[in-house]
Parts: C-alpha cells; sequence; structure tokens
C-alpha cells in the first residue's frame, strides 16, 4: 500500500471521528515505544496507525479497548503527590479539611446571628415622620 488515506481505513469504523480517535491514539502508542504490527517503510507513526487499521493487523474492538483504557487511567495533578495517595495520608487531610470547612461554616453562622437588623428607611417612611412644612420644603 503505497498511499494510506482515511477512505481506505473508514470501512472499519462507523464514524470518521471514532476512525481518527482510535488511530491517533494508536500512533501515540507506536511513539511511546510499542511495536508496530505492520512493515513500517520509514513512515511516521500516524501512518503505520492507519497502515494498521486499514490491513486490520488489529481488531477493532482492540484498539477500541485500547482507546477506553486510556481515557480510563488515572492521572495526577501537579498538586496531588503520589506518594501522599499510596500511603493513604490523602485520607487523613481529608478529615482534616472537613472538619476546617464544618468550623468555618459554624464561624459563618455565629457573624450572622450577631449581626442586628436594621431596619432600610424608605423615603415614604420619611415623609411620615416629618412635619407638615417640611414635607412642602421636600417637595
Amino acid at each position: 500500500m503505497a498511499r494510506i488515506t482515511v477512505e481506505d481505513c473508514i470501512d472499519k469504523f462507523p464514524s470518521r471521528f471514532e476512525l481518527v480517535l482510535v488511530a491517533s491514539n494508536r500512533a501515540r502508542k507506536l511513539y511511546a515505544g510499542e511495536n508496530a504490527k505492520v512493515e513500517i517503510d520509514n513512515d511516521k507513526n500516524t501512518v503505520i496507525a492507519l497502515r494498521e487499521i486499514a490491513e486490520e493487523a488489529l481488531t477493532t474492538q482492540q484498539l477500541k479497548n485500547d482507546l477506553i483504557e486510556e481515557y480510563q487511567t488515572n492521572t495526577f495533578g501537579e498538586d496531588e503527590d503520589l506518594n501522599e495517595i499510596e500511603d493513604g495520608s490523602d485520607e487523613n487531610k481529608s478529615d482534616k479539611d472537613d472538619s476546617d470547612s464544618i468550623e468555618e461554616h459554624q464561624e459563618y453562622e455565629k457573624t450572622n446571628e450577631s449581626v442586628e437588623e436594621t431596619p432600610i428607611e424608605t423615603s415614604q417612611d420619611n415623609l411620615e415622620n416629618l412635619s407638615d412644612e417640611d414635607k412642602v420644603q421636600e417637595l
């Protein structure tokens, strides 16, 4: 197969989008060091992945499962430390964070209870409290 295109592989998957997802995932795995199932011929990883799909070197179900597994793996952010999670110390931290948030909420409630409600005077209230002379001057 001298030249590979999406049209050569589209009959293997129900949609082009699924084909692109599966092929790109396979190309990333080839880049990471997995062995190609077809002859390389000095091709790039994306071309090799498409050739594997077109020649059915890997089953479509296997390719789909690899894609699903790739998205199901746990990834850790910069703030998380793998050692904390492995040691279980993350659970203790979580409990401490929960108690801190409860204490903050209770403190907030106390603050709101201590604030006295002050009535808001409207212009109508002010008019009722003024004498007749003041009312005339206001208007």
